[in-house]
């Protein structure tokens, strides 16, 4: 069979490309932001494995193909859309083709929640990688040293299937799994009553139900009988305790129906217990060993973004690059770094007008919160991926949504936000650069280290 991959550079379609290549299907995709001579390195692994791409113009669309799978990041009227249309291809999006692979599993799992998924997706590919346990994982964000592209594991045919379950197109409906998780649920990409609906839509239709009991939107779709709730309450029947959330660490432990696991693992704050205790769950219900579980989580790398420290300068600055784009998201990734801190340097970049609309009203109560006195906070320019949606919002309008007092900073391109930093920062700071989709945003926060630390600048253990 032949698949077409459009917008196959993308965090969750290159994992699931890689996949159908590994199967032993012909794959040929294309991107965008590949045309635009970004994403690179995901294009020269995608080439490495076979994998044929083309200009996002349409040219490569023909009868040839059996099926064309589409990103839902992407608007409807490409040229590649059209020319799909026009051949009478069959078309199914990202996310119903990741849903027929879980629930294809044996087990399928599906990890779900409006945070955090890509962090327990990785920690429990982790976990399956150090016990020898074949696997299929697929997820959003790769494993720190693992090179560009998704969390991404191949396993055979028969294996367990665990994969990131996303809510933000509507399209978790579509899940079976044997084992579903669902780690949160709050306001992002939709108002929480359609959030509600479509997560229980998905909590019935999981056979295993794993659910965080310290979100009552999560432990409101227990089921009797099928649900294994965790949190840090009396109404979880696998208890977190959380010991410290950082500097540099987070520790805790997880006590179940099973005995007791210490949950010690290399990332920054409390909600990285709570990462790594579903995660646990997770290769628990997969059949994998307390004894294995505990020493690989203590061992995890963490995931591309997700507060991936990428360098202290001599002068004791850290530099963390944190792929935090919601307010629940934003607020843990200021949480952490403040523990670590006496004054945080943070910069958020939006990631699209559409998102920049849906959370200004919540940022603009967010951020005042959060926020040390001493503290710095500045906003990057609203990235735009290109397409037609309308422009009529810049992150300057959000800049003067906050309190004056504040100070807060407005950079108008990458080049701005290194030079309001360098302005902004003195040594024993912590500076946090947060975004989403802008695939230069790890190259921002390794330009900011350097015009911090200049060309001696090292990442750690280098």
């Amino acid at each position: 069979m032949r698949y077409h991959f459009s917008g196959i550079a993308g965090a969750g379609m290159s994992p699931l490309a890689q996949l159908m290549r590994a199967h032993g299907h012909e794959v040929q995709g294309s991107d965008r932001s590949i045309d635009q001579g970004r994403s690179q390195d995901v294009a020269a692994r995608l080439r490495g494995l076979g994998i044929t791409l083309h200009p996002q113009d349409g040219s490569a669309i023909g009868p040839a193909i059996d099926r064309f799978v589409y990103s839902t990041a992407v608007e409807a009227e490409t040229p590649e859309m059209r020319a799909a249309r026009e051949h009478g291809l069959e078309t199914v999006s990202r996310p119903a083709l990741l849903a027929e692979v879980v629930n294809a599993g044996r087990p399928g799992v599906a990890v779900a929640g409006t945070s955090g998924k890509s962090t327990v997706t990785g920690m429990v590919a982790w976990i399956a990688r150090e016990a020898g346990r074949p696997a299929t994982v697929l997820g959003g964000a790769a494993l720190v040293g693992d090179g560009p592209g998704g969390c991404f594991v191949a396993g055979p045919p028969d294996a367990p299937v665990v994969a990131e379950a996303c809510e933000s197109d509507g399209t978790l409906v579509g899940y079976r799994p044997g084992i579903g998780l669902v780690h949160n649920v709050s306001r992002d990409h939709a108002e929480l009553p359609a959030l509600r609906a479509q997560f229980g839509t998905f909590a019935a239709q999981c056979d295993r139900l794993v659910v965080n009991a310290d979100s009552p939107d999560a432990l409101a779709l227990a089921r009797a009988g099928v649900t294994l709730a965790y949190g840090t309450g009396s109404a979880a029947a696998a208890r977190i305790e959380v010991i410290s959330a950082g500097p540099e660490r987070a520790r805790g432990a997880l006590t179940w129906a099973g005995g007791r696991l210490a949950l010690d693992v290399p990332q920054p704050g409390a909600h990285n217990v709570e990462n790594a205790a579903a995660a646990a769950l997770v290769a628990l219900e997969l059949g994998i060993d307390p004894a294995t579980v505990e020493p690989a989580l203590a061992r995890f790398p963490g995931v591309a973004r997700r507060f991936e420290v990428v360098g202290v300068t001599r002068t004791g600055i850290r530099v963390v690059d944190d792929y935090a784009h919601n307010g629940a998201k934003v607020h843990a990734a200021v949480l952490a770094a403040q523990a670590g801190c006496d004054r945080l340097i943070a910069v958020f970049q939006p990631h699209g007008f559409g998102p920049a609309r849906f959370l200004r009203p919540e940022l603009k109560a967010l951020i005042p919160g959060i926020l040390r006195p001493r503290d710095r906070f500045a906003y990057a320019e609203i990235f735009y991926a290109g397409g037609t949606v309308a422009r009529d919002l810049s992150s300057a309008d959000l800049a003067a949504d906050l309190p004056p007092g504040l100070g807060a900073g407005y950079a108008a391109d990458h080049a701005a936000v290194v030079r309001w930093v360098t302005s902004e920062a003195r040594p024993g700071d912590t500076v946090l650069i947060m975004g989403a989709r802008d695939p230069d945003l790890p190259k921002l926060a390794r330009a900011v280290l350097r015009a911090l630390d200049g060309p001696e600048g090292s990442p750690p253990g280098d």
